[in-house]
């Protein structure tokens, strides 16, 4: 005989849709194999029963067996050997047909008894068993839901309880019930051959020992041939028995080692995170917004498919693109009051998914696995010794600061303000540099072991210390529009731009060079690296306003300022080249980890599809407070010439120019509003 097409019962636990899929197919074969059986059964009883009609009933027998190799059996439809055997059994039966009397009692259990307990027993056993895994099914996926529900901020340790035993004890049901619904019917295929031989066999017997008709129509050729049969049933039902008993101690096997796997969130310190990996799959709930407000979960199984992230639901034959993944971006979110939560954005920034695990273990390998195929290390040959030898390279690379205080303090500026030639080196930089700096190496921009500050944890700062002492003001909040509540107006409410924006702080870090655009780059893919490394997923979210003065984080709730930098200090700033909602800025101040007084920090930002709108307003913000320098210099230059003699009204109260000094004022202006749109 040949092999037994059998479902895999090691991945029961696992659920996944191409299981669920092979399970339909077996199933579709019960239902094909119980029809056919029933036709079978049917013309046998005729047999039985009406003895009188026996012709005609074996006629129809072996008409149905004609037709076996007809059927379009799912499983064991390309049998040649079952197909042959049944066609040499109909033209037997043909032959036998003549013969009209038969023993009822003979017939009872030589034929009758085997295809009634296949039909009655081993038939009804699937449909029940069918049953039993639909219930245990349809309780795991509601406690599944139910579990998928928990408040992560009012948790309740009764409920929380609960609803884990419920998990799983509906889980180890489905399992157990699923194994052992496998396990009958990869069973139902020897019984199918047994059923079907067997009473054939016990037919002919009947025949033979009835009619003694053995030297007319049973000569040695047929008898060889029943024995052969006899022989192949016996064969298969010995291999049924040790094949089930190998499937009984699998099931054992398979239920000890994989209890601890049925508790939803499983102890991380037995199963550890394997920041390695390069393909995942498994079942996640991904969000869907069906209104302004509302949102719903689907669960679904979704699978890594080269730099591809693929999704199919429970019953598909294949899988369907959800996402590129490549370049993409992947951070751990909070979403409507649930765990486990996170976010993908494709390298764009056009689509994003929010998708939720099971487990935090399963939370931390998708992030680590997304990440890890973003940065196209599937391409090679041994992708996971290349993504551990990444992950243990950024690991040794960086290490983050655990305060952030020394750093908040050397960001405070000088009580001076910087000479004129250092604002037009430092807006000189914000355009195009000299070929030279685009050589610059990754370690001449940001030294390795630079530590990282992740959060802004340092106490609030309303205004520098110089402004808050002078001005007789301490703490107070902030108004973004530049309305003020008193009297008293800061010099940030009397600028003339003021530009808002929602921004959450990702790092900073101090960095060696402000010149060239490749280190924020360089301090970008660092930090996000390092957050990726340290599983620091949440970000400080604030407003950025954008004054000709200043850029200030303001607190989105309070109103009050978090971090002040001073404009003249931004020399550089830069959106990330593939995703915009990346940018970041480097502000040169006094202090740091370098010998000289200078030193460049590098702060690192993620906005809502804003980066280059930022970065103009920051621009506008330089112009203009450039525009407004140079109309004090022109004012000054005015002063100074009206203190001369000859051009001075008696009274000195204005100032009389000739037409040269008008001309030399002019091309000088012009001169530095070229010099400043350079």
């Amino acid at each position: 005989m040949p092999g037994i097409d059998k479902l895999p019962i090691e991945e029961t636990l696992e659920d996944s849709p191409q299981t669920r899929s092979l399970l339909g197919v077996f199933e579709e074969d019960a239902t094909a194999i119980s029809n056919y059986m029933n036709q079978l059964y049917q013309a046998m009883h005729r047999i039985y029963d009406a003895q009188n009609e026996l012709s005609a009933a074996t006629h129809l027998t072996s008409k149905l067996l004609k037709e076996y190799e007809k059927q379009r059996f799912p499983l064991g439809g390309d049998d040649e050997v079952m197909s042959s055997t049944l066609q040499q059994f109909s033209k037997v039966i043909d032959e036998l047909s003549s013969c009209h009397a038969v023993l009822s009692t003979q017939l009872a259990d030589a034929m009758m008894f085997p295809i009634t307990q296949f039909k009655e027993r081993d038939l009804k056993e699937i449909l029940t068993l069918k049953e039993v895994f639909q219930i245990a099914s349809n309780d795991h996926d509601a406690a599944i839901n139910r579990y998928s529900r928990l408040s992560k901020k009012r948790e309740n340790d009764k409920v929380k309880y609960e609803v884990i035993e419920d998990v799983y004890t509906s889980r180890k049901k489905q399992h157990q019930t699923m194994m052992h619904y496998f396990c009958a019917l990869n069973t139902l295929q020897y019984k199918k051959k047994i059923a079907l031989l067997e009473p054939l066999l016990g037919y002919m017997q009947a025949q033979i020992s009835f009619f003694k008709m053995g030297s007319e129509n049973l000569n040695e050729q047929l008898e060889e041939f029943l024995t052969n049969i006899g022989t192949s049933v016996q064969n298969v039902r010995r291999e049924m028995d040790n094949d089930v008993e190998t499937m009984q101690q699998t099931i054992e096997d398979l239920e000890l080692a994989s209890d601890p796997l049925y508790v939803p969130d499983p102890d991380p310190t037995k199963f550890p995170v394997n920041r390695n990996l390069t393909r995942k799959a498994g079942y996640l709930n991904a969000r869907n917004k069906t209104g302004l407000v509302s949102s719903t979960w689907d669960r679904q199984f979704y699978f890594t498919q080269g730099g591809n992230l693929m999704s199919q639901a429970r019953g598909d034959v294949a899988g369907g693109l959800a996402m590129d993944i490549d370049n993409c971006s992947v951070m751990a979110v909070d979403c409507e009051d649930r765990r486990y939560c996170f976010q993908i954005t494709s390298f764009d920034g056009k689509k994003s998914s929010i998708l939720q695990a099971d487990s935090k273990k399963d939370h931390e390998e998708w992030i680590c696995t997304i990440n890890n195929i973003s940065k196209q290390i599937y391409l090679n040959e041994n992708p996971e010794e290349i993504a551990a030898r990444v992950n243990q390279s950024a690991l040794e690379a960086v290490t983050p600061s655990p305060s952030f205080q020394q750093r908040h303090e050397s960001l405070r500026p000088a009580g001076q303000s910087r000479p004129p030639a250092a604002r037009t080196s430092s807006s000189g930089s914000l355009g195009s540099e000299s070929t030279n700096l685009a050589a610059l190496s990754l370690d001449s921009l940001v030294a390795p072991d630079t530590p990282i500050q992740f959060d802004i944890i340092s106490p609030v700062c309303e205004d520098q210390p110089g402004q808050a002492k002078a001005s007789g003001q301490g703490g107070r909040r902030t108004n973004p529009f530049g309305e003020s509540g008193g009297g008293t107006k800061s010099e940030t409410e009397d600028s003339i731009l003021h530009q808002l924006f929602i921004v959450r702080f990702l790092g900073s870090m101090e960095v060696k060079s402000d010149v060239n655009p490749d280190v924020v780059y360089e301090t970008m893919r660092q930090i996000l690296a390092a957050r990726a490394i340290h599983n620091i997923f949440r970000m400080t979210e604030s407003h950025l306003l954008v004054t000709c003065d200043c850029l200030k984080l303001i607190d989105p709730q309070t109103q009050v300022t978090r971090l002040m930098f001073p404009l003249p200090s931004v020399v550089l700033y830069a959106t990330h080249q593939e995703n915009k909602r990346l940018f970041g800025f480097v502000l040169r101040t006094s202090g740091g980890r370098s010998e000289s007084n200078l030193s460049s920090v590098c702060y690192i930002f993620e906005s809502n599809n804003e980066g280059e709108k930022i970065c103009d307003s920051v621009g506008l913000a330089k112009q203009i407070a450039l525009h407004a320098e140079l109309d004090l210099e022109e004012q000054s230059r005015l002063i100074a010439a009206s203190s001369r003699p000859n051009q001075t009204s008696s009274e000195g109260q204005f100032v009389v120019l000739s037409s040269s000094q008008s001309e030399e004022s002019d091309l000088g202006e012009e001169g530095k509003k070229r010099e400043s749109e350079a």
